[in-house]
């Protein structure tokens, strides 16, 4: 990916460059000398109440379904530290960034209400006197 192309999260959503923090850090865990001394790990953040790449809808449904990962200023923060490549754990977080939005601005359909077929119906019915008639069998007869 190029430094200036945006990152793309779905067909008309595409967060610029320029509004991604990206921030690296020495990453923890087993790794000998090389993890003492790379900065491996990668810090991708984004403010979603700021940004451009959203429309006012966007934004507010972004807030709603993303709010348990955002801070107080509204900002995402994604971490990725798998890999001994910084380029890597760049693109897996900012990967990771993009999934994250993109479920978050799909608006699930409308489930159409629809009338059980004939042939359903009466084989619950059925089954109700069925059992009905099954436990009817069990009861100590009367005396009329």
């Amino acid at each position: 990916m190029a430094a200036d192309e945006p990152l793309k999260i779905n067909n008309s959503v595409a967060i610029p460059r320029a509004e991604l923090e990206v921030r690296a850090s020495r990453s923890s865990g087993p790794g000998g000398q090389h993890v003492n001394t790379s900065s491996t790990r990668v810090d991708v953040t984004w403010t979603v109440r700021t940004s451009t790449a959203l429309t006012e809808a966007q934004r507010e449904r972004a807030l709603k379904m993303l709010a348990p990962r955002l801070s107080a200023d509204g900002s995402m923060r994604v971490v990725a530290s798998d890999t001994r490549s910084q380029k890597q754990n760049r693109e897996l977080a900012e990967q990771r960034l993009a999934e994250a939005v993109r479920r978050a601005l799909m608006v699930p359909k409308k489930r159409k209400a629809t009338r059980p077929t004939r042939s359903s119906v009466e084989k619950r019915l059925e089954g109700k006197k069925h059992s009905s008639d099954k436990k009817r069998a069990r009861r100590r007869p009367t005396e009329d």
